[in-house]
């Protein structure tokens, strides 16, 4: 499987605008063999819009969920894409995969929420990451600051994740996730992580870039700087590496009363 990245500027909340650059972005990637393009957090609404995380959020199977199932159908590419969710009262910080037909394999609603802002436009998550088929590889779904809790990652790796998406809002001065903490969930879990990013300011907050996909031995396959870039990748398996630079601790791990 061929993977495809998104690191772009924070959009607008013109959603019109918003639709026209996924596509533009999937259309692209898809041209050049992609099989499933990653985009990040909130890329609907947006990720530093809190007026219109309430407001604007859509119920599962709504406008937003119609239009990126029509673009991943048209182009023949996956997409793993951020959005608000609206479940009656609740609104969640969520995030969906579709496959290249359109249908929406996994969906997840984030439980690790970060910072003030987060916590006062969503509701916690309160089920566990989901863990799914998608061109035959068993993936699994986390949002931005679920990945940091070794916990989440190994929990999707007991249930034989190969692959785990990560749509992501990190910004400037938190370069120890995407250089640290990524590379470890993958290292120790035997897994390929794929962590995108936004790239440059929006409002007051300044992302930070970096976006990574880090193969099963803790290494960026590939890596982005700061600025607004695609990254496009072979899916790495895990036995395709030497055996010392794969992890054992999922087999070795000893539980003590």
């Amino acid at each position: 499987m061929k993977i495809a990245l998104v690191q772009p500027r924070p959009l607008s909340s013109d959603q019109r605008q918003i639709f026209a650059i996924i596509e533009e972005w999937v259309s692209g990637v898809a041209s050049l063999g992609a099989d499933l393009v990653v985009l990040p957090e909130l890329i609907l609404p947006g990720y530093n819009r809190p007026e219109e995380h309430r407001e604007q959020a859509q119920p599962l199977d709504g406008k937003w969920c119609a239009a990126m199932r029509d673009i991943a159908r048209k182009h023949g590419c996956a997409i793993c894409y951020g959005w608000a969710e609206r479940l009656g009262d609740q609104v969640f910080n969520a995030a969906s995969v579709l496959d290249k037909t359109g249908a929406r394999v996994g969906h997840y609603r984030k439980i690790q929420l970060f910072g003030e802002m987060e916590r006062a436009s969503f509701d916690f998550g309160t089920e566990a990451p989901p863990v799914f088929e998608l061109n035959g590889v068993r993936t699994g779904l986390l949002i931005c600051y679920d990945i940091e809790f070794p916990e989440h990652a190994r929990a999707l790796a007991r249930a034989k994740a190969e692959l785990i998406l990560v749509p992501t809002a990190n910004p400037v001065g938190y370069d120890h996730v995407p250089d640290l903490l990524v590379r470890a969930r993958a290292n120790e879990n035997a897994a390929v992580v794929v962590y995108a990013n936004y790239a440059g300011p929006d409002r007051e907050i300044d992302f930070g870039g970096k976006s990574v996909i880090a193969g099963p031995d803790g290494q960026a396959v590939a890596q982005a700087g700061r600025g607004p870039t695609t990254l496009i990748a072979d899916l790495p398996k895990t036995a395709d590496y030497p055996a010392e630079a794969i992890s054992v601790q999922f087999d070795d791990l000893r539980r003590v009363e």
